[in-house]
């Protein structure tokens, strides 16, 4: 009788949702559930905002896979994605729920497996397949990791592989939960789960763009003004064209503008990388960037990367001594209390870094201190 009802539950996940009817039905029963596993597909290779293009639910009888390609109105599933008496159990949920933001609103409250995860001391960034794998002795297939999700129909294979990446979910959530009680860190997830509710770090506002670019502090303060300013140029010119912002403008030639600071089109146009479109389309609104910026042209930065500063450097090194001590004591990945970026904020002055808040200072962040 269990291989017949095994037999049953798999072909019912196989379904796809693809009319309103079967939407609201599904959604009602989604809303009585106490937990939902929630995934999504979508592509983003050719364009700014990332097209949705299957959402994947399940609870604990029940999985299927909602088309949005067919179903202009998402509302009845927008309706269960914020409710505050479902938990939406995800894997890796940042991604998936800036997606879903457009379509679905704001979803919570969610159960990140990879944040648990990683609480209980397995890989900060550990993959879904390799967590099932680890905690629940399942071995997920790979056939499809490139598939291109847009087209249709899909096959009945595409769709077991899509809810394959839900179907694990709440056991999963379930067995961490219990390890995470054990080991007396169910506060911590409570305070990392937190951060997924701010609907404003799920996006990119055009003037903070610039902190996605690296290299920054080998810059003089003029240029660090320059790089904010072009690269919310950049970022504006992405979503009014809706295409990525490295086909705008890539990173590696945006540098190259703001350590030459080029006054004319010739100039330009001579910078390595630079795409011809770009001059000939948007040349005369970059160079009004450089001039409205009304930077004088300092000496460039010597060639090469700056020499380190040693007392630095030793600070930073001690800094992390104390991370790999403490994450010894507790069993995490020394990048889930502090990563790099934030003991060098720290050596630089800075106590507005994740070690100096909530429970990773009562980890770690009090020897930090004392060490400063």
């Amino acid at each position: 009788m269990g291989r017949i009802v095994q037999v049953i539950l798999r072909i019912r996940l196989q379904r796809i949702v693809t009319k309103a009817p079967d939407l609201a039905a599904l959604a009602a029963r989604l809303a009585a559930e106490p937990r939902v596993g929630l995934d999504t597909e979508f592509l983003r290779e050719r364009t700014y905002r990332a097209q949705l293009c299957l959402v994947q639910l399940s609870s604990p009888g029940d999985a299927a896979c909602v088309d949005p390609l067919a179903l202009t109105d998402l509302t009845p599933l927008a309706g269960v994605l914020a409710s505050s008496a479902v938990i939406k159990v995800m894997h890796a949920s940042r991604q998936d729920l800036e997606v879903l933001m457009p379509s679905t609103g704001l979803v919570r409250p969610v159960f990140d497996t990879q944040i648990a995860a990683a609480l209980t001391g397995l890989p900060a960034q550990i993959g879904y397949a390799e967590a099932v794998r680890r905690l629940l002795g399942q071995q997920l297939a790979k056939s499809h990791t490139r598939t291109d999700w847009s087209r249709r129909p899909l096959s009945s294979e595409q769709l077991e592989y899509a809810l394959d990446d839900v179907r694990y979910l709440l056991p999963l959530a379930a067995r961490l939960e219990e390890e995470l009680g054990r080991l007396g860190r169910l506060e911590w997830l409570a305070e990392e789960l937190s951060t997924l509710e701010d609907a404003g770090a799920l996006g990119t506002e055009p003037d903070d763009a610039w902190q996605r670019l690296k290299g920054l502090n080998e810059l003089d303060p003029a240029r660090v003004r320059l790089t904010r300013a072009l690269a919310a140029w950049r970022e504006r010119r992405a979503v009014d064209s809706n295409r990525p912002r490295g086909w705008i403008l890539d990173d590696a030639v945006l540098r190259e503008i703001i350590l030459r600071l080029p006054r004319s089109h010739e100039a330009l146009a001579q910078i390595p990388g630079m795409p011809p479109a770009v001059v000939k389309h948007s040349g005369e609104e970059l160079l009004a960037q450089l001039r409205g910026a009304d930077i004088p042209d300092p000496p460039p930065p010597p060639p090469g990367r700056p020499r380190p500063d040693p007392a630095k450097a030793a600070l930073v090194k001690k800094l992390a001594a104390i991370i790999q001590a403490a994450a010894r004591e507790l069993n995490l990945a020394p990048e889930v209390l502090a990563t790099r970026r934030d003991l060098e904020l720290l050596a630089d002055g800075s106590r507005d870094v994740a070690p100096l808040h909530g429970w990773r200072r009562r980890a770690v962040g009090e020897r930090l201190l004392a060490a400063l």
